[in-house]
């Protein structure tokens, strides 16, 4: 699947459901400002339900069953489908293309990877991969730069070379 085909928090949704037969409600809360992802990507809770929703139409997953709610109505619980399963397996391990994307969809995977127990290690890698050359143009359009030019070069060098840097020293 192509992984601009779902937005970022539809991958996420999906990594979730991913983990094992879930409902919209506990996929909200880890997204909340308080949860364990909502820390570094919050998804309010109608956008989940419009995720689990897109989801299902694309049957990456499906609903597997209800449960009753807490004083709400009946929950509907949804698992992964082998597509869906799939499909969220390659997007954990696929760098993202861009310095700027690191802050959010890189760290996103990079939780999601280790809330699963799967080795980040081939992200790591495939993202230090990605950055090298990267680091490398940024570096001689700041050897290159003058003035307020040079300010802007270092800037997306040193942040470039920090991002480079944490995919070497990550601890999991």
């Amino acid at each position: 699947m192509d992984p601009r085909a779902l937005s970022l928090t539809e991958w996420i949704v999906l990594a979730l459901v991913a983990e094992g037969p879930t409902y919209g409600f506990a996929v909200a809360r880890l997204t909340a400002p308080t949860g364990a992802v909502g820390a570094i990507w919050q998804v309010p809770r109608p956008r989940v339900y419009r995720a689990l929703d897109r989801l299902a139409d694309l049957a990456l997953i499906e609903p597997c069953g209800s449960e009753p709610g807490k004083g709400g109505p009946q929950r509907t619980v949804f698992t992964a489908t082998a597509a869906g399963a799939s499909a969220v397996g390659g997007w954990l391990i696929c760098p993202v293309e861009h310095i700027r994307d690191i802050r959010t969809e890189f760290l996103i995977k990079f939780a999601l990877l280790r809330r699963s127990g799967a080795d980040p290690r081939p992200l790591l890698d495939a993202q230090a991969e990605r950055i090298e050359p990267i680091v490398l143009s940024l570096r001689r359009q700041r050897d290159q730069a003058h003035g307020f030019d040079h300010v802007v070069a270092a800037w997306r060098y040193e942040t470039a070379e920090a991002a480079l840097r944490l995919m070497h020293t990550a601890r999991y």
